[in-house]
């Protein structure tokens, strides 16, 4: 009789999933945000404030505030915290921080292969010359503030020089979103990495390359190759080193 319970028995519970602090924070901010108590273009609370009610660290609400910075849920304006005046649809990944880069990654291929074959098309001679020069910017070992301002830089003047601004302002919170992450502000930012750091621009140097070339040449199929294949190359080095 008992063999027979246990063979009819089925799952009637749903496992149990890790959170930490700092996400149990988001998560609250986040609710109360939905909820309609702060409407967009709101001041949050101070993180002063916000560490009493929580009864948590400032690094915890930091942490928590940064996750929601880098979904494009809050901003900074002046030093204090806002709700963003537009609010999409937003929703923390339930695989974690790693999810969400990768995401983030999906949205910037499917935004900037085609901004890529349109700045090829369509841009000025001086906004090629401007391409060009930052793509031969890079040097190997490059301090880590100075090549993602550079990354920053080179990226935003392809976003220019599409002809597009709705398109480059769409595609300029996805880039900020993406390197605001705290997932890949982990291995850009630790020393531990410095190797696959090291390798991650030199490769961005040679997909830069690539992607000026074929925009001085005005091809917009081979710009928009070159930018698919510079972000699969940054996709699977950055991803191989997230946990």
């Amino acid at each position: 009789m008992g063999q027979e319970i246990v063979d009819d028995y089925s799952p009637r519970f749903a496992r149990i999933e890790y959170v930490t602090v700092p996400d149990q924070v988001r998560d609250q901010l986040m609710d109360s945000i939905r909820a309609g108590h702060f409407e967009p273009g709101d001041r949050m609370p101070a993180e002063r404030q916000l560490c009493e009610e929580f009864g948590v660290a400032r690094t915890t609400v930091r942490e928590a505030i940064q996750q929601l910075i880098s979904l494009g849920v809050v901003e900074r304006r002046n030093g204090r915290l806002h709700v963003v005046e537009y609010l999409g649809v937003v929703s923390v990944p339930a695989e974690g921080l790693k999810s969400q880069v990768r995401e983030l990654f999906e949205t910037r291929r499917v935004i900037e292969i085609a901004m890529t074959d349109l700045a090829a098309r369509n841009a000025s001679d001086r906004q090629r010359t401007e391409i060009a020069e930052l793509a031969d910017d890079y040097e190997p070992g490059m301090e880590l503030g100075h090549f993602r301002d550079l990354d920053h830089r080179f990226h935003a003047a392809v976003a220019s020089a599409c002809g597009n601004p709705l398109l480059a302002e769409l595609y300029g919170r996805v880039l900020r979103a993406l390197f605001d992450s705290p997932a890949l502000a982990s291995l850009l930012y630790t020393q531990v990495h410095r190797k696959q750091v090291n390798e991650i621009i030199r490769g961005a140097a040679e997909g830069h390359e690539a992607i000026a070339g074929a925009i001085l040449d005005c091809d917009g199929e081979r710009a928009a190759k070159a930018a698919e294949d510079h972000l699969a190359d940054v996709e699977r080095r950055m991803l191989s080193q997230l946990i």
